[in-house]
């Protein structure tokens, strides 16, 4: 636009307005004006800038603009000044766009949440099994029933029509809470993102509280078993099941093991990003001769080549010596079942029966809380228990032995 130039000021047929012409910049065939507007304010001259013509203004849009703040001034209300009429323009224009944000907020759907912020989420932290499950239980159950409904919308109505829907169709309590934990985790992603401050609508929700903990223990003799039909299927099988059984790991925690994980001098593994944080776990001299046995690669090879993709393939080698053996036959509740995770377990009751306390069993396990560490507590209820009644024996045995010193002494 070049440099502004501006002649003396003229006036215009409202009183009041008056504007400079500018040198060289036009507006149409004629000069740009600047008008501005004078007047008189707590018994002082005053005179305030608007703008230029080529923006809009006109001399009688100044002299409205103009009579409006000597109106305001006289009524003693309202901005009785440009800069105040301004700047509350300016606010009134930031508490729309504020508005205008949480309006837009409050409109985003369940579903729109979940397609554009938390399944991008979920699949940068969650693993892609994980991924699959989630999207599978939204798609079948939670998006027919809220995927609609806006984010402030979805009330614990809609949620128990989840669950009694799922009920109807007998799906597991389990899944059940599994669904309605994702819409949990959704909310909460919505609140951390600062999409919804709303309560959490799960809150006022009763999750079934399903009773899905296996267990079912092996005894040493059945473990021996176990370990004599898997040697002559698979020795990485029998290699993994042992160091389950004699180390308490899970198979995810045995996958993932690489050699810098393993010192066999010291007896100890590092068992890195388990469920509730690294832990170490200790070796018995079997599974240490064991690990000494296979060949060492690099220290960031796996000790075990490729277990983390066959999984499928170390649970058929495992059900079959479990079907040989006949150590699920008759048995049809799932928590009593011999699978790859009774492994765990066993060495957890073996624990207890060798006189270790829960918390011991926790720290081992790499158990976060004891609340899972409390399936065991009946096992030590029963040492427990035994030692008692040893006791009683004890005193049985001794008032037997005081009550012949006694006759003996009387005859």
């Amino acid at each position: 636009k070049g440099e502004i130039v501006m002649a003396n000021w003229i006036k215009t047929t409202f009183p009041g307005v008056r504007y400079r012409e500018h040198e060289n910049r036009k507006h149409g065939v004629k000069f740009d004006h600047y008008f501005t507007i004078r007047y008189k304010l707590d018994g002082k001259d005053k005179e305030e800038s608007l703008g230029w013509q080529s923006e809009g203004w006109t001399a009688k849009k100044a002299f409205e603009r103009l009579s409006e703040i000597k109106r305001n001034i006289k009524d003693g209300q309202g901005p009785q000044t440009l800069a105040e009429k301004r700047s509350q323009e300016k606010e009134r224009k930031k508490a729309e766009e504020i508005e205008a944000k949480r309006q837009e907020k409050e409109a985003v759907t369940f579903g729109a949440f979940w397609k554009d912020s938390y399944l991008p989420h979920a699949e940068a932290d969650k693993k892609k099994r994980t991924i699959e499950r989630e999207k599978g239980l939204f798609n079948g159950w939670i998006k027919p029933a809220i995927g609609n409904i806006p984010l402030k919308k979805v009330a614990p109505f809609n949620l128990e029509k989840i669950k009694r829907d799922m009920g109807t169709a007998e799906l597991a309590p389990r899944t059940v809470e599994y669904t309605l934990a994702i819409v949990r985790q959704v909310f909460n992603v919505a609140r951390r993102l600062g999409i919804y401050d709303g309560e959490n609508p799960t809150a006022k929700v009763k999750f079934p509280k399903p009773d899905n903990g296996r267990m079912r223990f092996l005894t040493h003799g059945e473990a021996d078993k176990l370990l004599e039909v898997l040697k002559t299927k698979s020795a990485d099988v029998y290699d993994i099941t042992l160091l389950s059984l004699h180390c308490g790991l899970r198979f995810g925690e045995i996958a993932a093991l690489t050699w810098q994980d393993v010192d066999t001098e010291r007896g100890v593994l590092t068992i890195r990003n388990a469920k509730a944080g690294s832990r170490y776990a200790f070796l018995t001299d079997q599974a240490a001769e064991m690990l000494r046995a296979k060949k060492q690669g690099k220290p960031s090879d796996l000790v075990f080549i490729g277990r983390k993709e066959t999984l499928s393939r170390i649970s058929q080698t495992f059900r079959r010596a479990v079907e040989e053996l006949k150590l699920n036959d008759g048995i049809d509740d799932p928590r009593l079942k011999v699978v790859f995770h009774t492994c765990r377990h066993s060495y957890a009751s073996w624990l207890i029966e060798e006189g270790a306390d829960l918390y011991t069993v926790q720290k081992l396990l790499g158990h976060k809380t004891n609340v899972m560490t409390q399936r065991y507590a009946h096992l030590s209820e029963n040492r427990l228990r035994d030692a008692a009644a040893a006791l009683g024996k004890a005193f049985s045995k001794r008032t037997e032995q005081e009550a012949e010193q006694a006759e003996q002494a009387a005859s």
